[in-house]
């Protein structure tokens, strides 16, 4: 019995074109991960037309104070009452029901797209991810892994400590720390792929295939030591 066998994976993934090298990266996890016997979900956040604005549209029942609306309150009443709208709820039961969340993403600013961040906002609210306390190590989701598959536009050599963008750590600070590790994530380290805009053929083939060979034993693999010190050293 493998270890993947009736594990659930869903990959949250953010980008327009089918065809690009985002596209090829979901494509090869979600085949590699069926072949494994895992369960494997896809929320295509651009082509189920995501709404990432948090708004009061995402609260269906009456607002616990009408008179003056702050988000984060009502997101949590609505939470516990069970009245936030479907497209939420939909995307907390696959996390729910997830033991590894993969985002693909494009990395954007050193950050993820805005339908991504609308995602992580809108879906991963106080009273379902976590609570206060209820977060870091006690976070909701503290059974879960999280994976974060990027592409960048900038070559490895830029993304170093002397590097002009500086460590490619320092942008994932406040994804897997201040979201996932918050929420309770163990976090697994990242699947960067660098410049494949700028890389050969073979260049991206081979990046799509080491993605696929690490997927294959990514049932063994640690979670990193989610602090300070893995992002900025000691």
């Amino acid at each position: 019995m493998s270890l993947a066998a009736g594990k659930k994976v869903l990959i949250v993934y953010a980008h327009q074109e089918p065809r690009s090298f985002n596209g090829s990266l979901k494509k090869v996890a979600v085949d590699e991960l069926s072949k494994q016997g895992c369960t494997v979900t896809v929320s295509d956040l651009y082509a189920m037309d995501f709404e990432p604005r948090a708004t009061r549209k995402d609260i269906t029942g009456a607002l616990s104070n009408p008179e003056f609306f702050n988000y984060g309150v009502e997101a949590y009443e609505a939470c516990k009452k069970r009245s936030l709208t479907s497209d939420i709820i939909d995307e907390q039961k696959k996390v729910q029901e997830a033991d590894l969340v993969i985002f693909q993403f494009p990395l954007y600013w050193f950050s993820v797209p805005a339908i991504l961040k609308g995602w992580m906002d809108r879906v991963l609210c106080q009273g379902f991810a976590f609570d206060i306390p209820g977060f870091y190590d006690s976070g909701f989701l503290k059974d879960k892994l999280a994976l974060l598959s990027v592409t960048t536009g900038g070559t490895a050599e830029m993304y170093t400590k002397t590097g002009v963008s500086g460590h490619f750590k320092y942008f994932l600070w406040p994804l897997q720390h201040g979201a996932l590790h918050f929420c309770g994530f163990k976090v697994l380290a990242p699947q960067i792929s660098f410049a494949p805009e700028f890389a050969s053929e073979e260049e991206r083939k081979r990046m799509v295939a080491s993605w696929a060979q690490r997927l294959k034993t990514i049932w063994k693999e640690e979670p990193i030591h989610c602090t300070p010190p893995w992002y900025f050293g000691e």
